[in-house]
């Protein structure tokens, strides 16, 4: 494709950082001079082989399960309990410790059935969660936590400053984290808890202290384990009320904060006085949650059994080990695998990967998106695969220049930005000094090397975020589905380059036509997004509600990263202003970063600090900890000229009263922030001769040499070489 000059005047408008005079030089001369290899979070490269994965996979069953069955039929249990449970769903909770109600692997045959048969004597022991996980240091740190909330709730004494918060450390086992978020909001409903890289981070539940406000804080202490529990046709109730506007506040207040995930519902006594009556209002978990999971044979016997005593927790133990049995023998695993691709869009080759393995594109998730012009390595996961399908596949993907290997099953899909950074090997060809150098050019290549090794460079979003057409960019896109103008969002993705191909001829007779199913016939096979979107609009209408439609053909990663285009080209317009207005000072009303260890963007509002008029004056912060917000509701502006541009900005795009939700296509964008300066790490490089043999006359020939780059290095998630790279060579490419 002919080369974007419309996006070289925007790129080449944006600043540097450094002082050198840089160099020339060709980069992607070829896939093979720009390979990237993802850094997986356990800082592995992906592309070598591994045995391990993000979380662990279920344990298969053993022969304990060949060996007897449980016969729901025949259990006995006693009459006239208060206990009613379901025989699946029935497990409980205890006030003060997550009771663990799975049978220890270890546990014979014979121990077991002898619980079955009520043979077993004294009282189950009850496992203490958080004193198995936590040393026992932070579990006394915690609990004097808990203690000091509550003390401050029950004193009426506001919280001064940001919300206090409590660190348990980074567990890297997913499993072991999963497990302690559960364990600590179950035993401290007034806590919440909050992943961070592997870390768990504990905060004052605030709207646990507000339901104080409307009921009794042991009701309040009951409905948020009910919630955390998440019980499938559980229900919780308030205690009866008579009060109808105090019952309207409660409803409010449910439906407000938790709506998505439950209903209310108000139910009158069934003994009372007309003219008072008693209504409780009911929770229960709206249906839909779970509507499109198949039901499991467990789930099909319905009858409610009746425990009491020590009878109901050796009957839970026991369903529960056959439950997790069925479930490793039966669930269909998830498959990972590291994704080779070359000269390849990433969209591109998902469809083509969908098509050949009989899923949707939104069955693969993966960490981050990867170079078209490049040979890139990745992770991805992808759902409802067997590996063999993966491997009888491998003859057919080679043809469009993909391998999959490091194929095995887990538990979970992958999420954007789950990974620690990039590896990059590049290939600089045909190296030449700036126009009117003539210094040595191994050394402006050395200097160029050791000053952003010294100095870093402006983290600006690359071209590829925003694509490479000259008509229509990605962050127009986004833009328009900001604004909820889904058809002009549609025709802005159908828009044709000044081109004579087949992708843009069928372009062109789609926007003089809107025949959705003419263009079909024209727009080839390999274009699977366009031709998703088309056969939507085919199907739905070219009217605000088909350009929906059709825009839920794409999966949800693919429709917000439209939108995070837009978020981007306005950061990369911020940075360029803030150092034109500031330069490399940092100033009051900044904002700065108080984690040194930030490599991604996924940091909070509560990590994130305004710098004072003192702090100014004491260059208390340097350059390298300022950050700037990437557009979205969950952020807040700095307090100074740049806070004021942002505005300016919003309002110049017809954006001054955007939420940055986007409900028609389930779009929510919280936004982030985004450290000014990067620096790459574990650099390398080597220059290299490359002799050229050019003949000057019949029988002579001479030998010219030019220099090559073989430059290798690490960035952090989210940034990009190209942008490294022009700040190397101070060139725009």
């Amino acid at each position: 494709m002919e080369e974007d000059t419309d996006f070289r005047v925007r790129f080449s408008s944006l600043c540097f950082i450094t002082d050198h005079v840089g160099f020339h030089g060709t980069i992607k001369s070829s896939p093979s001079d720009f390979v990237v290899t993802e850094i997986d979070e356990q800082g592995q490269l992906v592309n070598k082989a591994t045995n391990e994965w993000i979380s662990k996979v279920l344990p298969e069953p053993n022969n304990f399960a060949k060996k007897t069955k449980l016969d729901f039929q025949n259990l006995s249990f006693k009459e006239g309990s208060n206990q009613e449970v379901n025989i699946v769903t029935g497990c409980s909770y205890d006030d003060q410790n997550l009771t663990d109600i799975k049978t220890d692997e270890s546990a014979s045959e014979k121990e077991v059935m002898e619980k079955n048969d009520g043979t077993s004597k004294g009282k189950e022991e009850k496992v203490d969660v958080l004193g198995n996980l936590l040393d026992e240091k932070t579990n006394e740190l915690l609990n004097h936590f808990a203690c000091d909330i509550k003390e401050k709730w029950n004193s009426k004494t506001e919280l001064i400053g940001s919300s206090p918060e409590f660190s348990l450390g980074r567990i890297l086992d997913k499993n072991q984290r999963a497990i302690l978020h559960s364990a600590v909001r179950q035993k401290f409903p007034f806590l919440i808890t909050v992943g961070k890289n592997s870390e768990i981070v504990v905060k004052p539940n605030l709207e646990y202290k507000e339901l104080c406000h409307l009921v009794s804080e042991e009701e309040a202490f009951d409905f948020f384990k009910y919630l955390d529990a998440r019980k499938e046709n559980s229900k919780f109730t308030f205690k009866p009320d008579t009060n109808k506007d105090h019952r309207k506040a409660v409803h409010h207040f449910v439906n407000k904060k938790f709506g998505n995930l439950v209903e209310t519902k108000s139910f009158p006594e069934l003994s009372y006085n007309a003219g008072n009556p008693n209504v409780a209002i009911t929770v229960r978990f709206r249906e839909k949650t779970h509507k499109h999971r198949k039901r499991s044979l467990f789930e099909c016997r319905d009858q409610k059994v009746i425990y009491t005593g020590e009878e109901l927790m050796v009957h839970q133990r026991i369903v529960w080990r056959y439950w997790d049995i069925y479930k490793s023998k039966n669930k269909e695993k998830d498959q990972a695998f590291t994704l080779r691709k070359e000269n390849l869009e990433m969209f591109e080759a998902l469809g083509f990967l969908a098509i050949k393995l009989g899923v949707i594109p939104s069955d693969f998730s993966y960490a981050g998106l990867k170079d078209k012009k490049a040979i890139t390595y990745q992770a991805m996961v992808v759902r409802k695969v067997t590996p063999e399908r993966l491997k009888n596949i491998e003859k057919e993907i080679e043809k469009k220049r993909m391998n999959v290997f490091n194929i095995r099953s887990v538990d979970d899909s992958l999420r954007l930005g789950q990974l620690k950074g990039n590896h990059f090997d590049i290939t600089i060809r045909n190296l030449r000094n700036q126009i009117n150098d003539s210094s040595n050019l191994r050394e402006r290549i050395l200097e160029a090397i050791e000053n952003v090794k010294n100095k870093g460079f402006v983290n600006y979003y690359g071209p590829q975020r925003f694509g490479m057409g000259r008509k229509v960019h990605t962050d127009q896109i986004g833009l328009a589905l900001l604004k909820s103008e889904m058809v002009e969002a549609v025709k802005l993705f159908l828009t044709p380059e000044d081109l004579d191909d087949p992708v843009n001829r069928a372009k062109k007779y789609f926007l003089q036509t809107e025949d959705a199913k003419g263009t079909l016939s024209l727009m080839p096979e390999f274009k699977v997004r366009e031709r998703a979107l088309l056969e939507s609009l085919h199907r739905f209408g070219m009217t605000e509600e088909g350009c929906i439609q059709a825009w839920f053909s794409f999966p949800h990663s693919m429709r917000i990263f439209y939108v995070h285009a837009y978020s981007s080209k306005i950061w990369n317009e911020a940075v360029s202003y803030r150092f034109a207005t500031y330069g490399s000072r940092v100033v009051e009303g900044d904002l700065v970063s108080l984690d040194e260890d930030v490599d991604d963007e996924h940091f909070t509002n509560s990590k994130v600090h305004l710098v004072t008029e003192e702090e100014e004056s004491a260059n208390t912060y340097a350059i390298h900890q300022v950050v700037l917000p990437v557009l979205g509701y969950n952020i807040q502006y700095p307090k100074n000229k740049i806070g004021q541009w942002y505005q300016e900005i919003l309002s110049r795009d017809g954006l001054q009263t955007c939420r940055f939700k986007v409900p028609t296509l389930k779009l929510n964008v919280p936004g982030c922030y985004r450290q000014i300066l990067k620096h790459p790490r574990n650099v390398s490089y080597q220059l290299m001769e490359e002799h050229e043999t050019d003949v000057k006359t019949e029988g002579s020939h001479v030998d010219e040499a030019t220099l090559s780059l073989l430059l290798s290095f690490d960035l952090d998630a989210s940034c990009y070489a190209t942008v490294c790279l022009r700040e190397i060579m101070k060139h725009d490419f």
